[in-house]
């Protein structure tokens, strides 16, 4: 893989065009054995493009790509310039198409950020030609894939997700613990994995304390990971950031006490630093200077305290003590985790005193073996969509 991404920015408009012949299932050849040989087109391997949408979409999908190319895939990659999703790409060396970027928090230029992007990526449809598509969430590339009569799976884990609306992806993935027709009108094409998202990629982590190092920090110190509130996002609410604040208030009682605070993009950070500056100028609070490796930043702290799903998850995952200030609808993979004894929910400003910890988290010199089986589930049903298509009996018709 490369070690660099390359921004593409094409032109306002592009002319659909219609599907390529690849796309046909008349000329679909499957090799004996997906697991362990290419399925082949014309004698070429088969191409599952993937739509990277946000950040934590990049370690997600990590493993799934070289899973795939394992297993004979040729897998075309495009992201939208968003959060810190270049950063990430260029931090784990994936070659990408960067093509769009976040359009606000306005629900208008959300839609028409979306039917732009889309029409963006007709292009670089056209060129890949997949024979499939995939994606965490991205509308656009659903567009684009309606348009050319590319099949599509999107995968979810917050069924409080803003929807495509009339137009839905060919299959849905979700984690099992999300409810029946949460996610998708079409419960037959909606497919289940076990555990939860962050279960495909977080058994491949392998601890590195050199992290503390270069955040300038002691083994000895106590550390606390922070992640503000998607302020931007559809589902946000100002709560979040009062429980932020006060969080932040009560840690820097704490002198002892080092927190790593990890914003969301260069706008939230300037304004974290003009928020906060004297936080950092008393060493309190760090806010690193360029991307870190998230779960390894996990791993090192004695809690962490987030104001989005996808750390909260992986700080459960890894066995770490978390707090949510999420105040968007609480999904069912929060919920789960909540009844679990594995997240605890702070709902109001009372609960940063009354719910949090500061106790010194022991720690074993690895986290516990997990098993792969949510990545071993992706991948078989990918496989599994793909030679329905081909012989055109697909028990999800």
């Amino acid at each position: 893989m490369s070690n660099r991404y390359v921004c593409v920015k094409p032109p306002f408009e592009a002319e659909l065009i219609s599907p390529s012949p690849a796309l046909s299932d008349d000329n679909c050849k499957i090799s004996p054995s997906a697991g362990s040989s290419p399925m082949l087109v014309n004698g070429k391997a088969r191409r599952i493009w993937i739509d990277i949408d946000n950040s934590p979409h990049v370690p997600f999908f990590l493993p799934i790509i070289e899973e795939l190319e394992k297993r004979g895939f040729e897998v075309g990659l495009t992201a939208r310039d968003t959060y810190q999703v270049c950063e990430l790409l260029d931090f784990f060396g994936l070659s990408c198409d960067v093509i769009g970027r976040h359009y606000g928090t306005s629900k208008v230029f959300k839609v028409l950020g979306n039917c732009l992007r889309a029409s963006q990526l007709v292009p670089t449809a056209v060129r890949l030609r997949p024979h499939l598509a995939l994606s965490h969430g991205s509308r656009a590339q659903i567009l684009v894939c309606k348009a050319l009569g590319i099949p599509t799976i999107m995968m979810h884990d917050y069924e409080h997700s803003t929807k495509t609306g009339f137009i839905e992806p060919d299959w849905t993935f979700i984690p099992e613990v999300i409810p029946d027709g949460a996610m998708s009108r079409g419960v037959e094409r909606t497919l289940k994995y076990p555990g939860l998202k962050e279960d495909v990629y977080v058994p491949r982590f392998r601890p590195n304390p050199t992290i503390l190092t270069t955040l300038g920090i002691a083994r000895d110190e106590f550390v606390v990971t922070l992640r503000p509130p998607a302020t931007e996002a559809h589902y946000h609410n100002p709560e979040s950031e009062q429980l932020f604040a006060e969080a932040l208030r009560f840690l820097a009682e704490n002198r002892k006490l080092r927190a790593v605070v990890l914003p969301r993009s260069a706008r939230q950070g300037a304004e974290l630093r003009r928020d906060w500056a004297d936080l950092i100028a008393a060493g309190s609070m760090i806010m690193p200077s360029a991307p870190v490796d998230g779960l390894n930043l996990i791993w090192f702290s004695d809690l962490v305290i987030s104001g989005g799903g996808t750390m909260n998850r992986e700080a459960a995952a890894l066995g770490v003590p978390v707090y949510s200030i999420f105040r968007g609808k609480i999904g069912a993979v929060d919920k789960y985790l909540a009844r679990n004894g594995r997240l605890t929910l702070l709902e109001e400003v009372k609960d940063i005193r009354a719910k949090i910890k500061i106790v010194r988290r022991e720690r074993s010199a690895k986290p516990e073996n997990r098993d792969r089986l949510a990545l071993t589930n992706i991948i078989d049903n990918i496989v599994s969509i793909l030679e329905d298509k081909c012989l055109a009996t697909s028990a999800h018709a």
